[in-house]
């Protein structure tokens, strides 16, 4: 079963030069995409079936043993990401078909989009699935190129403006990163993920530091955890719906994925833990600031995507098989819950012109299962029992207790705290855009807009368009997702518990890499 590995990274890879060969066939180009990540969806299942009931699926490629070859890892973090991407995609990809049908190719260009999006699939899975650091930064490479893309679809000014500062951002990032994987080759000998973590404890404790705050400096622009997170409340806003909804969703996921790796396997000791705290609340009380600040819709979900990263953080740098277990499920849950109410959002401005709430009312009347559509999500989001957000948020707060220093207790209200913030966003936007009647909007003087502002740029109301049944049923199929992560929540926090397991120091995860051992001083002499 270990050739199915190479397959989600080889099917929309194909998908995406198949659908830019037909560029005069847009028909074609959508079902190429929905058959490629559908095919995904289907072989990231199985993958996740065999490496949680059985084992890890390990794929040598070209038959080149560990260190010396490629190798592509499918573990039970792996498979479980690679399987939710794929979800998001494929549902994103049916709103953003709906959308293109009703208006055209104006949002999004039909000819380049499918092959792009396929494109950033590509480089999601390749991430997930990468053995060594060089194909890890390959695969950022490959999903930030065609990001770089999708961002500016349109090209509008204020699309090309927050496009330019996404792509300085990325480039800075990816420069960072590449520097680090050349100090390490240079202490090392090595990219191996594996051989790296057996390797760097004959290195300088100082050296150590450097490597590994450059690794995380790198991954942190990417995760956009505060100070690094400037770049994504002005970025992501600005582009068309569905693809707003995959970058909010699975970008900076990618990002945090990459840190657990680091912090499990290459750096598993305490020494930056507190840090690691520290940056986790500082991630999570200026993110939500910033949310309840904002009149915009999309600029708030961006802030509280920040905010949420922050929780993610703190199950990492707990720094145990608790803590990372709690971080894997709100890794999961979040990517769906976020996603879905971007896609929400892009509803809400097309139902009503805007996504300012100073400009929104009466929506509830004009279109109930819209209301719904966000209104689930957002009491989700904002960690409402029964819902996945409460018992994500629950685990982490259980773990921070168990580890019981003061910093973590502060975190524990600090989360509470953020969550009730969160909560009192999003219902803001509720309040007024659903709730308030469209009568009150002009002029309409309310307590719950003091103190928000604007999004920068353009804000007119533009005329309310029909909204096509694949843009809502794709959402409303994200909602069904949502929700079916809390009537699951025992199997999958069972999955994430394993796989949190599996993390706790890096001997498993070398075992999967060299299954016949290792001779280290044989190696060293190499």
């Amino acid at each position: 079963m270990n050739a199915l590995v190479p397959l989600v990274v080889l099917i929309p890879l194909i998908g995406a030069a198949t659908a830019l060969a037909l560029g005069k066939r847009p028909h074609a180009q959508r079902a190429v995409a929905i058959v490629a990540l559908s095919s995904v969806v289907v072989i990231g299942s199985v993958m996740l079936f065999i490496a949680d009931a059985e084992e890890a699926l390990v794929m040598e490629v070209g038959g080149w043993s560990a260190p010396f070859g490629i190798v592509l890892i499918v573990d039970r973090l792996s498979a479980l990401m690679v399987v939710v991407s794929a979800i998001v995609l494929l549902a994103v990809l049916v709103f953003s078909i709906g959308q293109g049908l009703a208006d055209g190719d104006d949002e999004t260009p039909v000819s380049i989009y499918y092959p792009t999006y396929l494109i950033l699939g590509t480089g999601v899975f390749t991430a997930f699935i990468a053995g060594d650091l060089f194909n890890l930064y390959v695969g950022f490479e490959i999903l930030l190129v065609a990001s770089y893309v999708l961002i500016t679809l349109g090209g509008t000014e204020a699309r090309i403006r927050a496009g330019v500062t996404y792509i300085v951002v990325s480039l800075v990032s990816s420069m960072i990163f590449l520097a680090s994987i050349a100090m390490i080759y240079g202490a090392v000998g090595t990219v191996n993920i594996a051989q790296i973590s057996l390797r760097m404890n004959e290195i300088p404790p100082d050296v150590q530091v450097i490597l590994h705050v450059m690794l995380l400096i790198g991954f942190g622009i990417k995760a956009a955890v505060f100070p690094l997170s400037f770049w994504l409340p002005d970025s992501y806003p600005t582009a068309p719906a569905p693809v707003t909804a995959v970058f909010a969703g699975l970008l900076t996921k990618v990002g945090v994925y990459a840190i657990i790796r680091t912090e499990t396997i290459i750096f598993p000791g305490p020494e930056l833990n507190p840090a690691l705290l520290i940056v986790a609340l500082l991630t999570m009380v200026i993110g939500v600031l910033g949310a309840v600040a904002q009149a915009d819709i999309k600029r708030m979900l961006s802030f509280t995507l920040v905010s949420h990263i922050g929780y993610m953080i703190l199950g990492v740098a707990i720094g145990n098989a608790i803590g990372t277990a709690a971080a894997i499920y709100y890794i999961v849950h979040h990517i769906i819950v976020q996603a879905t109410l971007f896609l929400a959002a892009g509803l809400i401005e097309r139902l009503g012109g805007t996504t300012s709430i100073t400009k929104l009312g009466g929506l509830l009347k004009a279109s109930p299962l819209i209301a719904l559509l966000f209104f689930i999500p957002a009491l989700n989001l904002g960690g409402i029992p029964p819902f996945s957000g409460f018992i994500g948020k629950l685990a982490l707060f259980q773990a921070s207790a168990e580890l019981g220093t003061a910093l973590a207790w502060t975190l524990v209200g600090a989360g509470a705290l953020v969550s009730l913030l969160t909560l009192y966003a999003l219902m803001r936007v509720w309040n007024l855009a659903f709730w308030r009647p469209a009568a009150d909007v002009e002029g309409y003087e309310s307590p719950m807009l003091d103190n928000v502002r604007e999004a920068p740029g353009n804000t007119d109301v533009k005329k309310s368009r029909s909204i096509p049944k694949l843009m809502t049923g794709a959402t409303a199929g994200m909602v069904l997702v949502s929700l079916a992560l809390t009537v699951f929540a025992g199997p999958l926090y069972g999955i994430s518990t394993r796989a949190g397991e599996d993390l706790e120091g890096p001997s498993q995860y070398v075992l999967l890499v060299f299954p016949d051992g290792y001779d280290e001083g044989e190696a060293l002499s190499e």
